[in-house]
């Protein structure tokens, strides 16, 4: 009894067609042979179903082929490309360089079909050179120019002056917040500066000018007291060698107060004191006076003013002056020190 004769043709078609295929099929084995099946509607069906099947095989086996040829392909690829980059490592040939934005021509940034499929779609950049190479450094090109310190300076004094502008013409929390945070940033910089100064000082004593002229109280108190008793001994040898002109007039009030002055110092110190009336009057200091007759001329002087004083070096005949005015005793030996035992700068 066919197995087709168990079931209606709509019951057949409603079946889902692996399992239709299997009905057919054993409905076949019970017609008999392929002509016989031919000769029968649902035999025709069987036979066209069962050959689809086979062809559907077939293409799917090929494909399968196909796709194994494939990963076989791209196996091989890969393991070429990977001997290429291990043969231009070896011979130092750089792989993948990358050039700067900057350095990118618009033509050079444009992508060409070709560099699409292998650049973009394929992502294969390292080995087809997507990115343009990075030139080397040019060892002997000049370094880039840097602002100069005195400009970088010159920038923050001008932004400090415009954040105080903008903080007084226009005093909101934000202006007044930004200047003060600004200034700050400075004065820590200017303390910073002064640390290190200071410690360069400490650390470099030929640089510290407070060792030749102390500021503080004990050691300035020292170096008085030395300095004045190596200008007592100066001035008591000097006064074997320089004479001092003193020019003065009668009607000169200043010459009444510095004639004493003058009196004192040339009998402590030894140094011989000529006084040379200007107007021909005379002087209760100096009753030995000369009226002048040439001297304030031949000492260069070119004023008239009195009193002055001037040094005269017996020796080599040289005048020099000292100074014009009411002067104290202290400030004549000093100058008398400075004008012949020391040199111009090193006092200073």
């Amino acid at each position: 009894m066919p197995i087709i004769s168990s079931m209606d043709r709509e019951e057949i078609d409603e079946m889902i067609p692996s399992r239709r295929l299997s009905v057919l099929v054993r409905a076949v084995d019970h017609i008999g042979e392929e002509r016989e099946v031919q000769t029968t509607p649902l035999g025709r069906e069987v036979l066209e179903m069962h050959k689809s099947s086979l062809a559907k095989a077939a293409l799917r086996s090929r494909q399968s082929s196909l796709s194994k040829r494939r990963r076989m392909m791209k196996t091989a690829i890969r393991s070429a490309i990977a001997l290429a980059g291990a043969l231009l490592v070896v011979s130092g040939v750089p792989i993948r360089a990358q050039s700067s934005v900057e350095d990118r021509s618009p033509d050079a940034t444009r992508p060409s079909p070709s560099q699409d499929f292998y650049c973009g779609a394929r992502k294969l950049g390292t080995w087809f050179y997507c990115d343009k190479p990075k030139p080397r450094p040019n060892p002997n090109a000049p370094p880039p120019p840097s602002t100069a310190a005195s400009e970088r300076l010159a920038a923050i004094a001008k932004e400090l002056d415009e954040l105080k502008a903008r903080a007084i013409l226009e005093p909101s929390e934000v202006n007044v917040t930004a200047y003060i945070r600004f200034q700050r940033e400075q004065l820590d910089r200017a303390s910073m500066f002064s640390d290190v100064w200071q410690r360069s000082m400490w650390q470099n004593p030929e640089l510290d000018y407070t060792l030749q002229r102390p500021v503080s109280t004990l050691a300035k108190r020292a170096w008085i007291d030395n300095r004045k008793a190596e200008q007592e001994q100066a001035l008591r040898n000097l006064s074997k060698r320089y004479g001092i002109f003193y020019f003065y007039a009668q009607s000169c009030g200043a010459c009444e107060i510095f004639a004493p002055i003058l009196k004192s110092l040339s009998m402590n110190s030894g140094f011989n004191v000529v006084a040379v009336s200007m107007d021909g009057g005379p002087n209760r200091e100096f009753p030995n006076y000369v009226v002048d007759v040439g001297q304030h001329a031949k000492m260069g002087l070119t004023t008239k003013a009195t009193p002055t004083l001037v040094l005269y070096d017996t020796v080599t005949r040289r005048p020099i002056p000292i100074g014009t005015g009411i002067l104290s005793a202290d400030e004549i030996t000093e100058r008398i020190f400075m004008l012949t035992s020391t040199k111009v700068g090193s006092d200073f």
